[in-house]
């Protein structure tokens, strides 16, 4: 039998939520670290903002998460 360290694979899963957000955030972070003309720094911040907004709505589902299979389908949804 299998045992697995229930923390140990959150901390997997939330590394690669982590990722994930990172790649999501990568064009807008352009837009505001270069201020690229034609590009709305607005717009570019309220994008990050929602995308912040999915991710710690996603990192709460995986701190609740209490089995290695509800974080399996976590992390196959990110």
């Amino acid at each position: 039998m299998i045992k697995i360290n229930l923390p140990k694979a959150k901390e997997i899963v939330h590394a690669a939520r982590r990722e994930a957000r990172a790649e999501e955030f990568k064009p807008h972070d352009e837009i505001i670290m270069k201020q690229i003309p034609g590009n709305d720094f607005d717009n570019a911040e309220a994008e990050r903002v929602k995308i912040r907004a999915k991710y710690a709505t996603i990192q709460d589902e995986i701190d609740a998460c209490t089995d290695a299979e509800q974080l399996k389908e976590k992390l196959q949804n990110l």
